[in-house]
């Protein structure tokens, strides 16, 4: 077990700008998580599904140039699902989506040293529940991480999505969350006391990150905190996700993912967990500096500690 596993949506991003102009990256949580660790040179297979059609191929062009296996049967969609990106004057990015999310069948790879998955892919119907059934089937074996990247726009009934992302945290190793989704779930009670009591639900860490007020998470040892880091944001599409790929290859690095080393996660210290949260904060700030997801690879980031 010596590569991950990604399951999610892929999708292409039409970014539109406060200031008239526009442009199109590939994009998609999920995505962007497998293509970050295969930047940085982590093995990575990533199960999706897109068209056979232009986006799709630019999709596969992609995920395949970053080093990341994309899994046979991915490409059975009718077409390439699509979000509409409205950046604001701030940077902050609200989205319009065109997708349809299914999967089928058990992914022919090799059983991982983890798996992850989050947002569309965790609620949306029918999809959704072979994700969750995936996750149950690799999670005797694989650590499994989690990011609910909720979006709204997507969520008909929020106490059905609630009720399937907290099913998802249950079997979770690794949880991470925007504050803002936490206020979106549950509106009346602190993030802070929604994400202690995930923690009780199973997971080893809980990781939220809180835009401009820097990040803590959540073990068994107690609580680690970092800042944000000083940076010129372009816009903050695929931060979260960039912020997910610092934490992951960080406790990859640390030998601590994998089913085996389940109790060494669970007993995972505050002062490592916070070099964690460092690495991952690190990784989000590169991204925000850049226009689009694009995450950084290693070299990167080696030029962003100096």
């Amino acid at each position: 077990m010596t590569r991950g596993l990604v399951i999610g949506e892929s999708l292409i991003d039409i970014v539109e700008r406060s200031d008239g102009t526009s442009d199109e990256h590939v994009g998609g949580s999920p995505l962007n998580v497998a293509v970050g660790l295969g930047r940085l040179g982590r093995d990575v297979d990533f199960l999706t599904r897109i068209g056979a059609d232009p986006h799709g191929r630019c999709i596969a062009e992609y995920v395949n140039a970053a080093g990341v296996q994309l899994v046979s049967g991915s490409q059975t969609a009718a077409h390439t699902a699509t979000a509409r990106a409205i950046i604001g004057a701030d940077g902050s990015a609200e989205y319009v989506f065109d997708l349809d999310w299914q999967l089928s069948g058990t992914p022919p790879v090799a059983p991982p040293l983890f798996v992850h998955t989050g947002s569309i892919a965790a609620v949306q119907d029918p999809g959704c529940l072979a994700v969750a059934a995936l996750v149950d089937a690799y999670r005797v074996s694989a650590t499994v991480t989690f990011d609910p990247n909720v979006r709204p726009s997507l969520i008909g009934e929020r106490v059905l999505a609630r009720g399937r992302i907290e099913h998802l945290v249950e079997r979770s190793d690794i949880v991470k969350v925007s504050e803002e989704d936490l206020l979106w779930l549950d509106p009346d009670r602190p993030p802070e006391r929604i994400a202690q009591t995930w923690l009780g639900l199973g997971p080893a860490i809980v990781a939220v990150t809180m835009a401009d007020r820097g990040a803590l998470a959540f073990c068994a040892a107690g609580v680690a905190r970092v800042p944000t880091r000083a940076v010129r944001v372009v816009d903050t599409v695929g931060a979260g996700d960039s912020f997910m790929v610092g934490l992951l290859d960080a406790l990859w690095g640390s030998g601590l993912l994998g089913g085996d080393r389940r109790p060494g996660l669970r007993g995972i210290g505050v002062d490592a967990l916070t070099a964690a949260l460092e690495a991952a904060s690190l990784s989000s700030a590169v991204t925000v500096a850049r226009a689009g997801a694009d995450l950084p690879d290693r070299a990167a980031l080696e030029a962003a500690r100096r």
